[in-house]
């Protein structure tokens, strides 16, 4: 028999109720395959409980929080009192991520045709990459270097990449680019001062568009743009490009951006 894999003291977990007793309420643990957990009738909430059933029913998914492993080995204690409303909504928000994460995964393997074991491999690898399996998704919904970044560099990655963008929204787009800009002309530091500046000059708080500029050593100057989205990222990068070559090109320069 497969030994049970526990969570930690004082972790939370998500947690579905199983049945509901006068002294308290059994629940399987969701993000620990149905290992079975028990609420006490003073962990459900804070004061004297009158009537469990005003506060838990079979059915409910909950998050609770990790008191202790029970004495038959098998199962553990939990407390649902413990669980601030905050920290509820954001421990749902993240196993509902990674659930859709994980559809998206078996979609990836159905298209690229990997077997049960594969998928697990990979799913493994990307965990220990990115955090969790959603984190790998979000940042290529942002980033469509990342997976590269971390050392991927499989066919797959294009797919997956494509899956990220098309179902994940992320919370903003990041798009990085170098200008390559030369101008050998008395005023060429001012002239390449003025088209940086005319790049930054997109930035636009009120719609959340973020763009700077960095010196990597001439000619190369570097460029990152965040926006909330693709749409307005990749507008705001045309029109940078387009006006910081052109302050460059017009003082009798060359420039040109590469993305990336």
């Amino acid at each position: 028999m497969a030994e049970l894999e526990f969570p930690s003291e004082g972790e939370l977990v998500v947690c579905t109720v199983s049945d509901v007793k006068q002294n308290g309420a059994y629940t399987k643990l969701d993000t620990y395959n149905d290992l079975e957990g028990f609420i006490f009738i003073g962990e459900i909430a804070s004061g004297w409980v009158k009537n469990i059933r005003g506060f838990v029913r079979d059915g409910q998914r909950l998050v609770c929080k990790v008191l202790r492993t029970r004495k038959d080995g098998r199962s553990v204690e939990l407390s649902l009192k413990s669980v601030s409303e905050e920290r509820r909504r954001g421990t749902i928000q993240a196993w509902k991520n990674e659930q859709r994460a994980n559809q998206l995964l078996k979609v990836l393997a159905e298209k690229v045709e990997w077997d049960h074991d594969k998928t697990e491999e990979y799913a493994g690898e990307l965990i220990e990459e990115f955090g969790t399996l959603y984190s790998a998704f979000e940042e290529s919904a942002i980033n469509n270097e990342a997976l590269s970044a971390a050392g991927f560099e499989e066919d797959w990655c294009a797919q997956f990449i494509e899956l990220a963008i098309e179902n994940i929204i992320p919370p903003f787009v990041h798009i990085k680019g170098t200008f390559l800009m030369e101008c050998h002309t008395t005023e060429g530091i001012e002239v390449i001062r003025k088209a940086l500046e005319a790049a930054e000059s997109y930035s636009d708080e009120e719609n959340e568009i973020s763009i700077t500029c960095h010196y990597d050593g001439a000619p190369q100057y570097r460029i990152e743009l965040k926006a909330p989205d693709y749409k307005s990222g990749e507008s705001a990068w045309e029109s940078l490009c387009e006006d910081a070559i052109a302050v460059v090109e017009e003082a009798g320069g060359v420039a040109s951006a590469i993305r990336g």
